[in-house]
């Protein structure tokens, strides 16, 4: 792995591949992030061609270069190749994934308090169409997920699936990946875990954390483009024939009238349309990969303890993030003004952020009875004095 130090971390030399730096603080890689010029460049290139040549023959003659997306992908998650599938978003791989194993009326499915949103939805809609029942596992009193109380709801229900939000999109909270993948493992549990906001910032082995389904999108802390993401698949699912209930000719050949074999590996999942959108995440991963992972999270580590002891020095500011282990997202409250004052000197100074409101989140935001909380979500082309100005910045408008 690359170090904070490694030749390639040269800070004047990221920044100058993320133009964006230069006209504001952006402190949104939790929403969509910044995307290096390489990548844009690989898709403009990609564009241009097909103007000249249409989508399928660029697709032929260009093979390879959509193709180092999967290897790109499996180094980025210590796996190989044909466990990764191409995706539009998080949630469509999750959907795929869920319709990959055969729940029966009466199943469980064990999720938290903190899963995503759409998560959230799209296990209520199975709760109420197929009678599916849904558990939430409770969080200890500093805000870590119980896993005491985890096993005790695997013992008691025997789900189907144990599905989390590696870390949620309304807080800093960590979840405990890897010892939920052991628990999934000794009791044989399907094992869906959101990598959305977590992908790009931490390390992720997925020989280690142990999912079943790994999910993620590439518009976050990767920097790809909107509209990508990917899906990875264990040996354990492709044993055990498992495959989405809505099939693309991708993902398999019809074989006969009323037959057709399924992609060996986790290409079952994918989609017929894989554009230049596919070759702007392939190139956004292999970035990630470039500057290393493990200098990615220790920069981040030292942008965000700056950000948060600069915050938490400020009168009238609560930050809401809890737990032990916490990662690039800080969210904060004030009651001093309204939201809209505080959005309006914010936008003045430059800030680029993200304002999130109960519907993002509803138990939490109900826990920590607030109506809204700004969210801060730097990443590592950003400096110590863009931290510093975004401090400034808060202080200005408390004052």
């Amino acid at each position: 792995m690359q170090s904070p130090t490694s030749s390639f971390f040269d800070i004047d030399r990221l920044r100058a591949d993320t133009p964006g730096c230069r006209d504001s603080l952006f402190m949104n890689s939790a929403g969509a992030s910044l995307m290096p010029q390489p990548v844009v460049k690989a898709m403009l290139t990609y564009l241009q061609e097909e103007t000249q040549l249409g989508g399928y023959e660029v697709e032929r003659v260009r093979r390879n270069q959509i193709d180092r997306f999967y290897a790109q992908t499996a180094r980025l998650l210590n796996t190989q190749p044909d466990h990764i599938a191409y995706a539009y978003s998080a949630t469509d791989a999750t959907i795929q994934a869920l319709s990959a194993i055969p729940f029966r009326p009466g199943d469980t499915i064990l999720t938290t308090n903190q899963d995503y949103v759409s998560s959230q939805l799209a296990f209520l809609s199975m709760q109420q169409r197929f009678g599916i029942r849904l558990h939430r596992v409770n969080e200890l009193p500093n805000g870590d997920l119980d896993l005491t109380h985890l096993e005790e709801l695997i013992r008691r229900h025997r789900p189907v699936l144990v599905a989390i939000t590696h870390m949620p999109t309304n807080s800093g909270l960590v979840l405990p990946a890897e010892e939920v993948g052991k628990l999934c493992q000794h009791y044989n549990v399907w094992y869906l875990l959101d990598a959305a906001q977590s992908v790009g910032q931490l390390s992720l082995d997925v020989t280690r954390l142990g999912p079943d389904f790994l999910v993620a999108t590439g518009r976050k802390f990767l920097r790809g483009p909107r509209n990508t993401g990917f899906l990875y698949v264990s040996d354990r699912v492709l044993s055990a024939g498992l495959s989405p209930l809505f099939i693309d000719r991708r993902a398999a050949s019809w074989t006969s009238p009323d037959s057709y074999a399924l992609q060996p590996g986790a290409r079952r999942f994918e989609p017929q349309e894989i554009s230049l959108l596919s070759v702007g995440l392939a190139e956004a991963i292999a970035y990630a990969n470039q500057v290393g992972i493990e200098a990615i999270s220790q920069r981040n580590q030292c942008l965000m303890h700056r950000l948060r002891t600069g915050l938490r020095q400020l009168d009238g500011i609560t930050l809401l993030d809890r737990g032990t282990h916490l990662g690039n997202i800080l969210t904060f409250h004030q009651a001093r003004q309204s939201l809209s004052a505080l959005e309006t000197a914010l936008r003045r100074g430059r800030v680029v952020f993200t304002v999130q409101y109960p519907g993002s989140a509803l138990i939490d935001f109900q826990r920590k009875a607030v109506e809204w909380v700004i969210r801060l979500s730097p990443h590592y082309f950003n400096t110590p004095d863009e931290i510093d100005g975004v401090i400034d910045c808060i202080a200005r408008s408390l004052a």
